[in-house]
């Protein structure tokens, strides 16, 4: 831990490794997963089929790269068929709390996105 003490992030930076963690979480299945996980723990199918429209490998990848990051927290249960169950870390909660606002904001002011794109197709 003690090399990470003079670490200073920088998103801008392209060696910074905080980039590949904001890449991450603003991916489109990853916003999504981890506001879904943020209502409570989920099966994977039951994942998938909250987060409608994503792949098997998609959420797959997205939950691997969640899981590599400390986001997700991934439980087996070796039963057969084997029961696995995906939430949120402490670190993936409180990922998942500054994402909702951004996704609450972008429900609420659709009506004035669908305004600008009809303004800019008839350009």
């Amino acid at each position: 831990m003690e090399e990470f003490e003079e670490l200073v992030a920088d998103v801008f930076s392209r060696k910074c490794t905080s980039r590949t963690v904001l890449e991450t979480i603003t991916g489109r299945w990853a916003i999504l997963a981890l506001a879904a996980l943020h209502e409570g723990p989920y099966r994977f199918n039951a994942l998938r089929r909250r987060v409608d429209g994503v792949s098997e490998k998609m959420l797959s990848q997205t939950l691997q790269a969640l899981e590599r990051d400390g986001m997700v927290l991934r439980e087996a249960e070796h039963t057969i068929p084997p029961r696995v169950e995906y939430s949120l870390t402490p670190l993936g909660r409180e990922a998942a709390e500054r994402l909702l606002p951004l996704i609450a904001w972008t429900e609420e002011r659709m009506p004035d996105v669908v305004v600008a794109r009809e303004r800019h197709e008839a350009r």
